[in-house]
């Protein structure tokens, strides 16, 4: 009769590998549980492959060395960083997927130099007691915006939810047909205003909202009357809308609130780099709405934020709406904030210093020369890339600006692969992978997006690219 020995004799224990000299090292990092807990898992799918197959014989030492091996790839695996700079070709400013603004320079410094240590959050360095946590905020936007009070918290649709809340539970809020908005991550406004405890009234058609049906659906249950930008579309034709002023009008006669979501939130007016009207706080402000929400991180330019700016009685009502403590921001995004609407009290300075103002007023033979600054880099190094610069148009993105073209140069990819294999590849360059575009049928890199330092990134990702499928 023939015997068989047992393959499993030759597995080595948890602790024989532990103490390798390579397996040191990621206890070291990680900690003994949790490398034991790997190394626990990798043999015992191992024992799973030698009972199904108990024909193999295995060698004690390769069995250590397969084990070690597996557990650098899940070590590294496990170790790999998400939150990793890449760069943005894609030419979308406001890019959802790439983390939105870019925030500015001075800003992240001013936070990194202060903020790794305690911090003044709320409390009043006089008395010594708590204050507010916005109260900085409060004072930069009531100066620049002209509206007499100001919280932020840490979205615009927190800050929609919260006025909502704060104004309207229970009762109703009137609000057009044609601004019931969907944006970003199915953010559906009657969606929002359920959850507020509000009752949404629709009023007017799709397409034409008229100052008598705001009127007639007004009784003594409306609680406040709202406007809603539509961000990320545009209804054009056989349209009309009421005037925010003529809003307000109505509203105030029957002594209501004007609730205005801008969205965007614009503290400078865009038509001075040819755009079509953007609402601004200040217009809204002026043209006498109660209260008006928008984002910090679109138009603005800084860390993700939602403000609420208004009257005072209105703003206080919310702060000490229990929901505000869900909603509040943490003491990063008040430093970054606060940074970030400092540069806005010299606009030229704003329009140099925060990216997304930046890269929105860049010239187009500036982009022309960076297009083709790329494109005669990489084909010194690859002759045959077959890149050409062609005309092209980028995007705000974010639901900002929607429908207007920013005119750019583009350099469009021609290889042997397939375009959707380019910007894949661009995905996994190292060690910055680069987001590309594909558009018509093509791979394209867009220049208005790139920040310093990009440029060679790009020529460097490029060049990998197209060598590695010459």
């Amino acid at each position: 009769m023939m015997h068989f020995s047992n393959p499993l004799t030759s597995l080595p224990s948890v602790e024989s590998i532990l103490n390798e000299h390579s397996v040191t090292q990621h206890i070291d990092s990680l900690g003994r549980p949790f490398v034991t807990s790997k190394i626990r898992k990798i043999l015992e799918n191992i024992r799973g492959e030698l009972v199904g197959n108990p024909q193999n014989q295995a060698d004690r030492a390769d069995i250590i060395q397969s084990v070690i091996k597996q557990l650098d790839i899940d070590m590294a695996e496990h170790c790999r960083k998400f939150f990793t700079r890449v760069v943005n070709a894609t030419g979308i400013i406001l890019h959802t997927g790439l983390g939105r603004a870019v925030l500015a320079k001075s800003a992240m410094e001013r936070v990194a130099e202060e903020m790794n240590f305690y911090s003044r959050l709320q409390i009043d360095l006089e008395t010594g007691l708590r204050s507010r946590r916005d109260e900085r905020i409060e004072y930069l936007v009531k100066y620049l915006t002209g509206g007499q009070s100001a919280t932020v918290v840490n979205n615009n649709a927190a800050a929609t939810a919260l006025v909502l809340n704060t104004v309207g539970k229970g009762r109703e809020i009137i609000v057009s047909r044609g601004q019931l908005v969907e944006i970003g991550g199915s953010f559906r406004l009657p969606e929002v205003m359920a959850a507020s405890g509000a009752k949404l009234v629709e009023v007017g058609s799709t397409n034409k909202t008229h100052a008598y049906d705001y009127r007639n659906a007004i009784n003594e249950n409306t609680a406040a009357i709202m406007r809603v930008h539509p961000s990320n579309y545009r209804i054009i034709g056989f349209t009309a809308e009421v005037e925010l002023s003529e809003l307000v009008a109505i509203a105030h006669a029957h002594d209501l609130p004007l609730i205005d979501d801008i969205g965007a939130g614009a503290l400078i007016d865009f038509s001075q780099f040819g755009f079509d009207y953007e609402p601004t706080i200040m217009d809204s402000i002026n043209n006498g709405a109660d209260i008006v929400t928008c984002s910090c991180d679109k138009l603005i330019g800084g860390p993700q934020g939602g403000l609420i700016i208004g009257k005072s009685s209105l703003v206080e009502k919310c702060r000490k709406n229990p929901l505000s403590r869900v909603v509040r921001v943490d003491k990063f995004t008040l430093a970054l904030l606060e940074a970030t609407l400092e540069l806005f009290f010299n606009p030229q300075r704003a329009l140099a210093e925060i990216p997304t103002l930046a890269m929105l007023s860049r010239d187009i033979a500036e982009l022309d020369s960076q297009a083709r600054r790329i494109v005669s880099a990489v084909s010194e190094q690859v002759p045959d890339a077959g890149l050409q610069i062609i005309d092209g148009f980028s995007q705000m993105g974010s639901g900002s600006l929607p429908s207007q073209q920013l005119p750019t140069k583009l350099v469009a990819i021609k290889a042997r692969i397939s375009e959707s294999d380019v910007v894949r590849n661009l995905r996994h360059a190292k060690p910055i992978p680069v987001i590309a575009r594909v558009q018509d049928g093509q791979s394209l890199i867009d220049p208005r997006t790139l920040l310093d330092g990009d440029e060679q990134v790009v020529i460097s990702a490029l060049v990998s690219v197209l060598s590695a499928n010459a």
